[in-house]
């Protein structure tokens, strides 16, 4: 299973520890989505950082999406690239077990949701912060 990642938060007095390991998963700034597997050592670093992340499980249907949408290779978009159906046979083959690295770019830039966070303060049910069982209709909101 794949795991997709947003970071909420700035880096204003943030602790070194988490700062590495924001480092480490490759999340520089807000907006910023990475999808990751879902194994014991990536989820001991999302729990060491989840006050300033946002995370779930991402559906192939919207990993389709996001890499159609603002998925980058280089510095030209994914859909300048590659035809649509191979973009649809790369999101299916990231959904089973191959690296988004090997296709696109790991990172992709998000604009902030329409109609904004709830709190970037608070965890997932009141706010935003850390695990979210709908990861997908934030990605939604950010494409």
């Amino acid at each position: 299973m794949k795991i997709a990642i947003v970071r909420i938060r700035g880096i204003r007095n943030i602790a070194p520890k988490i700062k590495q390991t924001l480092d480490f998963l490759n999340i520089m700034r807000p907006n910023n989505c990475v999808i990751i597997d879902d194994t014991p050592q990536n989820m001991g670093m999302v729990k060491v950082c989840k006050d300033y992340i946002t995370y779930g499980p991402i559906s192939e249907k919207m990993l389709f999406e996001l890499l159609r949408k603002r998925g980058e290779k280089g510095r030209r978009m994914l859909r300048d690239v590659m035809e649509e159906e191979e973009i649809k046979q790369a999101a299916q083959k990231i959904m089973h077990k191959e690296k988004v690295k090997n296709f696109v770019d790991p990172v992709f830039r998000l604009h902030p949701p329409r109609k904004g966070y709830k709190t970037i303060k608070k965890p997932a049910p009141e706010g935003d912060l850390g695990k979210r069982e709908d990861m997908d209709s934030l990605l939604k909101r950010m494409m």
